[in-house]
């Protein structure tokens, strides 16, 4: 059994999933497509369906000392508000059932990625791949959530990659202009990728961006060159988590390649939507992650009441 299975609310999880998916006949042992992995359940994450934030007193969190971080040349900021209107978690916000939902999701990660209480360590546990079977899944939205979650943990930072070369978002969606990035650096032997890294003034938080475009973004990543920047991108600050955000495995081939050198996949799937056949698929072309999760994503319902987010408000004066 792998000691990183996916964390279980409650019976009712599984038996979804098993109905959407027929995750019993692979879990039996049956002949076929790639065994689907353990799921991770998000509740109502899509924007459309957000609550009203509840409103509680808030400190700031201290982040001790630790072995300083390369300093970046470029430092960008990001809005706040452009955060809250686009319902991604805000930095310093209140708690809310979204940001409370990917409390869980990044925990089950970060014990793959640094082990603990009993949990083995995942070789390149640090490399996160984030992807989806197709476009529209949520896959982006997922990648930034996350990182905005962890780069609130006091023992490790968070670099958000941009490894969508053919469609970019990162920036876009976080009100960042275009700079120079990871496709940059795998065409130029010349370029250091840590120079092009951009120091947020979220603490905790660096996005290396896609950079240029080109035709040829595969065959880029199957060069040695990739290992090369990205052993590096680890060596310069061991406390760092690495979470890629890829294209989706059944548009664009680059996943498949990426998928080679990270210790953790996670799945975004599209609930009620993404079907097993494409999900079957996509999860054959990053076979070369041994390690991959999915991530239930905009989820109508839940159906055990979980309501994350109020407890927090609860007897506040």
């Amino acid at each position: 059994m792998n000691k990183h299975s996916s964390i279980k609310s409650s019976g009712s999880l599984l038996e979804r999933a098993s109905e959407l998916y027929d995750f019993g006949a692979a879990l039996r042992g049956g002949a076929a497509a790639p065994a689907v992995p353990p799921v991770v359940e998000v509740q109502a994450i899509a924007p459309e369906q957000a609550q009203a934030p509840v409103q509680a007193p808030v400190m700031a969190p201290v982040r001790p000392a630790m072995a300083a971080a390369p300093v970046s040349r470029t430092q960008v900021t990001i809005s706040r508000e452009r955060l809250a209107a686009h319902n991604f978690i805000v930095p310093d916000g209140p708690v809310t059932g979204l940001s409370e939902e990917f409390r869980i999701v990044k925990r089950q990660l970060l014990l793959a990625a640094r082990g603990g209480k009993g949990f083995d360590a995942l070789p390149h546990g640090e490399r996160i791949l984030i992807c989806s079977a197709n476009p529209d899944e949520g896959k982006t939205y997922c990648a930034i959530n996350l990182a905005l979650s962890m780069a609130s943990e006091k023992d490790n930072r968070v670099l958000l990659v941009d490894a969508d070369f053919a469609k970019p978002s990162i920036l876009s969606t976080l009100g960042i202009e275009k700079h120079r990035g990871f496709m940059d650096a795998l065409a130029d032997p010349a370029c250091d990728a840590e120079s092009l890294v951009l120091q947020t003034d979220i603490d905790g938080l660096s996005i290396l961006p896609a950079g240029s475009q080109t035709n040829q973004d595969t065959e880029y990543l199957a060069a040695s060159r990739t290992a090369e920047i990205i052993d590096q991108l680890t060596r310069n600050d061991p406390a760092r988590i690495l979470i890629f955000d890829s294209p989706p495995a059944l548009a664009a081939s680059p996943a498949s390649v990426l998928a080679l050198h990270v210790g953790q996949t996670l799945m975004v799937v599209h609930a009620d939507v993404t079907t097993e056949s494409a999900l079957r698929d996509a999860l054959g072309l990053l076979s070369g992650c041994e390690h991959i999760q999915l991530l239930l994503n905009r989820t109508k319902f839940s159906p055990t009441g979980r309501k994350f987010g109020n407890y927090y408000g609860y007897g506040a004066s």
